[in-house]
């Protein structure tokens, strides 16, 4: 099962909620299962993060673990790494990107914010993934 688009829809409104509250201007991406694109919001953040917030999504989905994790992967990957990072095209691994989990923990999607620190993005991804969990 995938995300529906309703249900992306409330993760970006909860994740739109959270980055409101920090005061940053994020772009924030939500993708399906299969990592196409079903949701998006641009809250004045510069031109270069919008893309950041999709592969950072595409690439928790893809794995099935949040972006940072896999970042952590493939740092410990030495020599493969390059190839690791330039996969599937382009992964981005730094924090903010999180898996989105249906009550019968199945990752249906993730969700991912870009433009404030990688903590700030993490929280707001959170925020997001959090509101559709059954």
């Amino acid at each position: 099962m995938s995300i529906t688009y309703n249900e992306a829809a409330k993760a970006l409104s909860a994740a739109i909620e959270k980055a409101k509250r920090l005061n940053i201007p994020v772009s924030i991406a939500v993708v399906d299962g299969g990592g196409h694109l079903v949701a998006f919001a641009r809250l004045d953040s510069v031109y270069g993060v919008i893309d950041f917030a999709v592969k950072k999504a595409k690439t928790a989905v893809m794995f099935g673990i949040d972006s940072d994790i896999m970042g952590t992967i493939i740092t410990g990957a030495d020599v493969h790494g390059y190839g690791m990072i330039n996969s599937n095209g382009g992964l981005l691994t730094i924090a903010g990107g999180v898996t989105i989990i249906d009550k019968n923990e199945n990752i249906i999607g993730a969700i991912a914010s870009s433009g404030g620190t990688p903590e700030q993005d993490k929280e707001i991804a959170g925020a997001g993934a959090a509101a559709i969990i059954h």
